[in-house]
C-alpha cells in the first residue's frame, strides 16, 4: 500500500441464511496414500478372493488397452479387507500370481498393515511371501514406500494431491493431521512450495526419522517454512501394534476363530515405547500413539504416564474399563475413527467374540472427561468428516440396521466439535478464519443417510480468510 493511499475494502460474503461453523479438521489421515486412492485399483468392494481378482484383472485389461501399463512398473491396489472374508475365500500366492502373470502387482488392505503380492512385486520389494502372498506389519510399512519411488511417481502423487484438496475443501475441510511414512516435514514444504495449500496440514514424523529431525532443529508446532501459517510439525506417530483386521492388534485375550491361538503383536517392546515417548517429550514433540489392542492401550498409557508424554491415543479401539479414565487424567486426548466401528461391527463379534475390554468406547471416553478428536484414517475410511460424525451419533449407516451399541452413541454437538479445529461448533471472535458455510442446519439431519449426506450441503469452505471451496 502506497503512502496515503487507502485500505482495500474487504470482501462480503452474502450468508443469505446459512448455517456457520468453524471449518472441519480430519485428526488422523495418511494423506499421500489417500489422494493416490483416486487413482489406484480400490478393492473395497470385493467379497472374496476372486472378486478381488477379477477386478485386478479387469483394471489390467482397461490399462493395457489404454496404453498406461509399463510391464517393469508396480501396479497397486487398495483397500482389500480379507477379515469379511469366508475362510474358503482368503488370499493365495497362487491366485494373485495367476491373474497378473509377471506385472508386479501389490495390494494393501484396507488398514494398510499388511499387502497382499505377486511373485515379481515380491522379487523387486525384498520380500519374503508364503502360499497366502501376504506380506505384515513393518516388513510392509517399509515395501509400500518403495511405490512412491518410481519413475514418474512424484507428478502423478502432486496431481492427485490436488484433487485430494479440492475434494476435502468441498466437504468443508480445512485441515488435516498427516501421519504419511514419509520424510513428511520436508514433503509437505516443498509442496506448500508448489501451491498444494488448500488446507492446514501438521505433519507428523515417525520413531526412526525423529532424531534427524530433532537434528535439523524441529520442533512440535513449528511452522513449516513457506506455508505462509498453514503448515507445522505435528506430533511422533508411533504404531505400537497392528490391527483388527489383521488379527495383529495387542490384546490380553487371544482372538476368538484362529487358530493358532494369537493376541496379536507389538510393533516395540515397551521398552522401546517408552524410550521413543521420552526422545519425544524432551525435544518438544507431542506423542500420536496408535494403540488398538487393549492390552496395547494399557503399555502406551503406562509409558506415558513414566514419560509425562502428551498428546493423543490413536484409534484406541478397545481399553480395559480400568484404562478408560486414564486417558484424560493424563491430560490424552482419543483420537478416534467412528467409522471404523461401522466398517468392524461383523469383524469384532467374528474375531473380538469375548473381549477383555470394551470396543470403540466412544461415550465411556467422553463421560470420562477425555478430549475426542475425529479423523478418518483415511485411506482406510473415506476422507470425510460427515461419515464420522453420523457414525458416532447414530451408530449405524443404514436406517434399515440397529445401532452398534448404542450406548457408546454421542450427541450432535460433542460429535461435531470432536471434528473441528477450535473444539467448539461455534464461531468465537479470535478465531482463525477457518469456517464454512452449510445450505442446511446440521441438526437437522434426522437419520444417518442424511447426516451423511451433510458433505453435499457445503457451500463455502474458507481457510485463513481464503476461499478454499465456492457455490456461492
Amino acid at each position: 500500500m502506497t503512502a496515503g493511499s487507502a485500505p482495500a475494502a474487504p470482501a462480503v460474503i452474502d450468508a443469505d441464511g446459512r448455517w456457520a461453523m468453524p471449518g472441519l479438521w480430519d485428526h488422523h489421515t495418511h494423506f499421500t496414500q489417500w489422494a493416490k486412492t483416486l487413482g489406484r485399483l480400490d478393492l473395497i468392494d470385493a467379497k472374496s478372493a476372486d472378486e478381488a481378482m477379477a477386478m485386478l484383472r479387469r483394471h489390467l485389461d482397461e490399462r493395457r488397452a489404454a496404453g498406461t501399463l509399463d510391464p517393469g512398473a508396480f501396479v497397486v491396489g487398495m483397500r482389500f479387507r480379507h477379515s469379511l472374508w469366508a475362510d474358503d475365500a482368503q488370499p493365495t500366492l497362487a491366485a494373485i500370481d495367476a491373474a497378473s502373470g509377471d506385472q508386479p502387482v501389490a495390494l494393501s488392505s484396507a488398514d494398510m498393515h499388511c499387502g497382499w503380492v505377486n511373485s515379481a512385486a515380491a522379487r523387486l520389494l525384498g520380500v519374503h511371501v508364503g502360499a497366502d502372498g501376504l506380506v505384515g506389519e513393518q516388513e510392509w510399512f517399509r515395501a509400500y514406500c518403495e511405490f512412491d519411488k518410481a519413475p514418474g511417481a512424484a507428478e502423478e502423487t502432486d496431481r492427485l494431491l490436488r484433487g485430494a484438496e479440492a475434494d476435502a475443501a468441498g466437504k468443508g475441510v480445512v485441515g488435516v493431521r498427516d501421519y504419511e511414512m514419509a520424510e513428511n516435514i520436508d514433503s509437505w514444504i516443498h509442496r506448500f512450495a508448489a501451491g498444494i495449500d488448500r488446507l492446514r496440514v501438521d505433519a507428523g514424523t515417525y520413531p526412526e526419522r525423529l532424531g534427524a529431525a530433532i537434528d535439523a532443529g524441529w520442533r512440535g508446532g513449528m511452522a513449516l517454512p513457506g506455508s505462509h501459517g498453514l503448515g507445522r510439525v505435528g506430533a511422533m506417530k508411533l504404531i505400537s501394534d497392528g490391527s483388527l483386521n489383521t488379527r495383529s492388534a495387542y490384546c490380553s485375550t487371544p482372538y476368538s476363530g484362529v487358530e493358532p491361538p494369537t493376541c496379536g503383536v507389538l510393533s516395540y517392546t515397551p521398552e522401546q515405547i517408552e524410550d521413543y515417548m521420552r526422545l519425544a517429550t524432551d525435544h518438544g514433540f507431542a506423542i500420536a500413539c496408535h494403540a488398538i489392542g487393549d492390552e496395547a492401550n494399557t503399555i502406551v498409557l503406562d509409558a506415558a504416564e513414566r514419560t509425562r508424554a502428551h498428546g493423543s491415543i490413536e484409534h484406541a479401539q478397545m481399553l480395559k474399563p480400568t484404562d478408560i479414565p486414564r486417558l484424560a487424567a493424563l491430560g490424552l486426548a482419543a483420537s478416534v475413527q467412528p467409522q471404523h466401528a461401522m466398517d468392524d461391527r461383523d469383524v469384532i463379534g467374528r474375531f473380538w467374540a469375548h473381549p477383555a475390554g470394551v470396543p470403540y468406547p466412544f461415550r465411556s471416553l467422553y463421560d470420562a472427561g477425555t478430549r475426542l478428536l475425529f479423523g478418518s484414517d483415511a485411506p482406510v475410511a473415506p476422507l470425510d468428516p460427515w461419515m464420522a460424525v453420523s457414525a458416532a451419533v447414530f451408530g449405524t449407516e443404514s436406517s434399515d440396521r440397529e445401532p452398534f451399541q448404542p450406548e457408546q452413541r454421542l450427541p450432535l454437538d460433542v460429535a461435531m466439535a470432536a471434528s473441528t479445529g477450535t473444539g467448539r461448533t461455534d464461531l468465537c471472535v479470535g478465531d482463525p478464519a477457518d469456517l464454512i458455510l452449510l445450505d442446511r442446519d446440521p441438526h437437522a439431519a434426522a437419520t444417518p443417510e442424511a447426516m451423511r449426506a451433510m458433505a453435499g450441503q457445503v457451500a463455502l469452505t474458507m481457510v485463513a480468510g481464503r476461499v478454499t471451496h465456492s457455490r456461492l
